[in-house]
């Protein structure tokens, strides 16, 4: 796979990024964007009811883009075939949840949340040319749930350029720094915790048991450099370096080899390892790490998707312990198994009523949901706030009140211990990093570091 540049986080910035306009863009071809065999399907969230532009103007008296009497119209681009579907999947599943029930109690002032769907395979061509067709010909009110800091970091420089717009990209899975600092952090709001406090947590702890010497094994993309530096950074701040670093391509499957990137960190004699990829591939590297002897430490950050990790370790192995025992997985949304808390037992109720599946269109390749993730939990709450930002906009949504809609949002409970808020100078809501370990064949909370790995 061939390796994109990263936004903010190195000091540099796409190359083609500062020449985009309105009028290029269709001097380019966007025609031949709109065609491109991973933007065919579309779906609505609710029931299955296709939306879109067409749809919009078939209702009549629309009232901006995106908004018609009876519906709202939010944009995803995101993962749903490729090594990784299973975070596009398991993101839209929770998100679908609580849309559907919000849907089926009337709605945002009689208006239905449908969502316009397209299937980047966690690629940035794709994802950028699914955003230019959303913004262009769906005229979708808002974007929604995108998955990936490669694909993310792509999209903002789009959004820079088309600001006259009021164009916002909402929530997506990614705890990257580019949506969060300038030139671009303007353009985007994040409920999950940054990599940077995710990557901290995991040094600290680590550090403060006695494991100095760590190392890390990443994406050599602009997810990867993200969390590599912010490793970096966190182990600055203890007086340590990177004890070793070993990198693979995107969209490496977990039946590939792992050997190389094994033997390379088994050559500076970590103490730990932390990993910032996606689920096949930190499968892989686990797995490899076990049966090459590498016997430490292996923690992951919560885009890794921990249950499609767990299951690619473990599905059909007698000695499947012997691979999680040494599992740290860094989670930005509570357990799902914590049914004190009022969103996750809400999460679990609506999944089970409404048990929302991908839409057939975009379902290429065979994947199994799972009933709870932490990848659905965290879409869930997703929808839940971004609903309560819409019903602050009023009978009149318009795109142009945004901004000041999401802003009104101050220390409001969201169902999880820590509630939300929002500001001109703080466009992320959560703040809290969660830390859990497999037992019995499923990630629970680490409540002991030094019982567990000291």
């Amino acid at each position: 796979m061939s390796m994109e540049g990263s936004i903010g986080q190195d000091g540099g910035s796409e190359n083609w990024g500062p020449q985009v306009t309105r009028k290029s863009l269709m001097r380019g071809g966007l025609a031949a964007l709109l065609v491109a065999p991973w933007t065919a399907s579309t779906l609505g969230a609710g029931g299955g009811r296709e939306s879109g532009g067409q749809d919009a103007e078939a209702s009549g008296r629309t009232r901006g883009a995106g908004v018609t009497d009876d519906e709202i119209v939010l944009g995803v681009s995101a993962a749903f075939s490729g090594p990784s579907r299973g975070l596009g999947a398991e993101l839209y599943r929770g998100a679908t949840a609580y849309f559907n029930h919000v849907n089926a109690n009337g709605g945002i002032e009689g208006r239905r949340i449908t969502l316009k769907l397209y299937d980047d395979g966690y690629q940035p061509d794709p994802c950028v040319q699914n955003t230019m067709r959303l913004m262009l010909e769906d005229k979708v009110f808002l974007l929604f749930g995108y998955v990936g800091t490669p694909t993310v970091t792509r999209v903002l420089p789009i959004l820079k350029k088309f600001q006259n717009e009021d164009i916002f990209l909402f929530f997506p899975f990614t705890g990257a720094q580019p949506q969060r600092e300038p030139p671009y952090g303007d353009f985007a709001f994040n409920l999950r915790a940054s990599y940077n406090q995710e990557t901290a947590g995991l040094v600290d702890n680590l550090i403060r048991i006695g494991k100095r010497r760590i190392a890390v094994f990443y994406q050599i993309d602009a997810y990867g450099r993200s969390g590599w530096a912010g490793v970096r950074a966190a182990l600055q701040k203890h007086g340590e370096k990177l004890a070793g670093e070993a990198t693979y391509s995107r969209g490496e499957k977990f039946t590939g080899s792992m050997r190389k990137q094994v033997e390379i960190l088994q050559g500076v004699s970590p103490d730990a390892v932390i990993c910032i990829g996606a689920y096949a591939a930190c499968a892989g590297f686990a797995r490899d790490a076990v049966d090459l002897g590498l016997d430490v430490p292996i923690a992951n950050l919560s885009f890794v998707g921990s249950e499609n990790l767990l299951k690619l370790l473990t599905e059909g192995r007698e000695d499947a312990g012997k691979y999680t025992r040494q599992l740290i997985n860094s989670q930005v949304v509570p357990s799902y198994e914590d049914t004190s808390i009022p969103a996750v037992r809400e999460y679990r109720e609506l999944m089970a009523r409404h048990d929302p599946q991908v839409p057939e269109e975009l379902t290429r390749e065979e994947y199994t949901p799972f009933a709870h993730s932490f990848g659905s939990l965290e879409g869930f709450l997703n929808a839940r706030l971004l609903a309560e930002i819409l019903r602050r906009l009023g009978p009149n949504p318009d795109r142009a009140g945004l901004e000041e809609a999401v802003f009104s949002v101050r220390d409001f409970d969201l169902g999880i211990s820590e509630k939300v808020s929002f500001g001109p100078d703080r466009r992320q809501g959560l703040q809290s990093v969660y830390h859990t370990v497999v037992e019995e064949g499923r990630f629970v909370p680490l409540d002991d570091w030094g019982a567990r790995f000291a």
